[in-house]
């Protein structure tokens, strides 16, 4: 265990981990949270999930929790669906039209007109599809601009691709995007980045990167995961190529949710997959000896689509119903915002900074707070019902939902954390036993 800061010597009077100073400071941020809470427009939507009890939950942006829609749903399709009407469920329950329907669902999330969106597979296959359809569009380009800091499937899809199409790969990062466009923009295929860094939560401007992008004549794919669901995307308003995204964080589909792909419907014509697969050919039932692309975005289906996984996503999606897409970038801005406020007031003292702008316009939807023992306080964390997770080497991720985030949860969160510290409550350097979520 670790030794207590001098900074929370106990006082009487207060709590054994409350300077004097910061109990004033805890008691104004208890007032701004019941405040916060009680004026919540999107109150209501926590009923839609199913939250353990005495657990406070920041760790949507890896995982969603369960919404309350997916068991019955899920009820149903294994005991009826499947279990009853069996192969018949293709065609009287929905199964073929599963991976399009789904899709124009998180498509309207995204602020993309139905029919640009398809559902299945995962997300590097999504990806890979992506950059590799992105590519074709521009023969004779011999770059491929992505992010250094991107996380890692999209770094090493990349790469694969590159190599597979003789591309020069070229790392750089979004605030030195325009500079490389600029100068050599007419090399330039394709760039490949988030409008949210997964580590620090910094968010970016995806409309000037698109538009960058296409003054130099170059396609734009973005990887939605951290973004989809926690803010408004508006992909045909910003005239963005392609997208993907993963449907287990903000979307809450559950572990290993398939991904999607959006294609502008301008590029329809033109689209050519690496994955050829059966599903996507013009007559699928056809056993035609050649591959034909379906008209659309059909032809983006690969394979046969995981329906169990697909029709938990698509249950799922609907703890969005009724939900305006803005009132949820509000709240979510509220949420964070508070929380650095928490971090600043009750946290710096004990070691903690944050690495996530301040500044609204360049935060996404989550807080990440630098501490040499990131990874021991994460799990301590854990162990006080409070779930987060950790990047390496030292940063602590707080992810806030805004359908189901309360300000009182992150003042807990806030809570327990420094008491952690002030107690040396856990071990600075815990033994790995498994993966670090």
């Amino acid at each position: 265990m670790t030794t207590p800061p001098t900074t929370s010597a106990s006082t009487t009077g207060t709590s054994t981990n409350t300077t004097p100073a910061a109990a004033p400071a805890e008691s104004r941020l208890a007032e701004a949270a019941a405040r916060l809470d009680a004026d919540d427009p999107l109150a209501h939507a926590r009923d839609r999930f199913l939250l353990p009890p005495g657990v406070v939950y920041l760790d949507g942006n890896s995982l969603g929790p369960l919404p309350a829609a997916v068991p019955p749903v899920l009820t149903d399709v294994v005991t009826r669906q499947w279990g009853t009407d069996l192969i018949g469920s293709w065609n009287d329950n929905g199964w073929w039209e599963a991976p399009l329907r789904v899709g124009d669902a998180i498509g309207a999330l995204l602020g993309a007109a139905p029919g640009q969106t398809v559902a299945g597979d995962s997300t590097s296959v999504q990806l890979y599809t992506a950059l590799d359809a992105a590519v074709s569009l521009r023969p004779g380009r011999t770059l491929l601009v992505t992010d250094p800091g991107h996380f890692p499937t999209d770094r090493y899809v990349a790469a694969a691709v590159a190599e597979r199409r003789g591309l020069e790969l070229r790392r750089v990062p979004p605030a030195g995007l325009p500079d490389v466009l600029r100068a050599e923009g007419e090399r330039v295929a394709v760039i490949s980045y988030s409008p949210v860094d997964f580590r620090t939560g910094e968010l970016f401007d995806m409309g000037a990167l698109t538009r960058a992008a296409h003054d130099a004549g170059a396609t734009a794919v973005w990887d939605l995961c951290h973004a989809a669901g926690a803010l408004p995307v508006d992909l045909d308003a910003l005239g963005v190529d392609f997208a993907v995204g993963c449907g287990y964080k903000f979307l809450s589909g559950g572990p290993g949710a398939p991904a999607y792909l959006y294609a502008a419907r301008r590029h329809h014509a033109e689209l050519r997959t690496p994955l050829p697969g059966w599903t996507g050919h013009a007559d699928p039932f056809g056993l035609s000896r050649d591959y034909t692309p379906a008209p659309g975005i059909a032809r983006a289906r690969i394979g046969t689509p995981p329906i169990l996984s697909l029709l938990a996503l698509e249950a799922a999606l609907t703890a969005y119903d009724g939900v305006d897409l803005a009132d949820v970038r509000a709240k979510s801005l509220s949420l964070t915002g508070f929380f650095l406020r928490c971090a600043d007031e009750l946290l710096a003292p004990f070691g903690f900074s944050s690495v996530t702008p301040a500044d609204p316009d360049r935060r996404g939807s989550q807080v990440s707070l630098r501490h040499p023992h990131a990874h021991a306080l994460t799990r301590a964390l854990a162990e006080r019902g409070v779930i987060a997770d950790m990047r390496a080497p030292d940063l602590l991720r707080f992810g806030v939902h805004a359908l189901y985030t309360t300000h009182g949860d992150l003042l807990t969160a806030a809570r327990r954390l420094r008491d952690l510290v002030a107690e040396g409550a856990y071990d600075p350097a815990p033994r790995v036993t498994g993966p670090v979520t």
